[in-house]
């Protein structure tokens, strides 16, 4: 007897879409983590590319330590697993990478070697697969925040404690917009390593 009391109370949580909730949860957390590991691939990518220029651009250290640091900054959002957080701190690292580049078009040497045209082709590649990450990511958000918001399931995500997730979206804070390209200054020289 007990055992049908059991199936007539879960019967309502089934009919109200509690597996269908944790499905799309389940989905919405499976894109958030190919995000972070298209994110944390570009973050390991960085370092690569940054020694690579030093070698040609030793004045440009300001340049190469704001890129370091935003990079701490991907590292450190991928670990929070917080989707606003990784938005954010990736706007930052696009930020100062677009300076990067910015810097290296002073240098026609380095844009001609193998080992900066290949980690700037793996960081292209890079960019594209964080694009479709990001996409799939707020498709899969958007349908279980649309779901959970139904009747009746919206009774079930309540009583479950199933909340709307966060799109991947920067703020307006981590916009600094695109980099500026002044050609009007000749680059200084570079210095001879000993």
């Amino acid at each position: 007897m007990k055992r049908w009391l059991a199936l007539l109370l879960l019967l309502p949580m089934t009919a109200c879409g509690y597996n269908r909730i944790q499905s799309l949860d389940e989905a919405a957390a499976s894109a958030q983590s190919q995000i972070e590991v298209q994110l944390q691939r570009r973050a390991d990518l960085i370092p690569n590319l940054v020694n690579t220029v030093k070698g040609y651009a030793r004045h440009e250290q300001d340049v190469l330590t704001q890129v370091t640091q935003a990079r701490a900054g991907l590292v450190g959002a991928i670990q929070s697993h917080d989707a606003e957080q990784m938005a954010n701190a990736n706007a930052q690292l696009s930020s100062t990478l677009g300076r990067l580049m910015v810097t290296v078009e002073a240098y026609p040497n380095l844009k001609a070697d193998q080992s900066f045209i290949r980690l700037q082709d793996e960081l292209t590649g890079t960019e594209n697969r964080i694009a479709v990450s990001r996409n799939d990511y707020n498709q899969a958000v958007n349908a279980y925040n649309a779901y959970i918001r139904q009747f009746p399931v919206v009774v079930t995500a309540k009583v479950t404690g199933a909340k709307a997730r966060k799109y991947f979206t920067a703020t307006n804070a981590a916009e600094s917009g695109p980099p500026t390209v002044d050609f009007s200054k000749p680059p200084a020289p570079a210095t001879k390593s000993p």
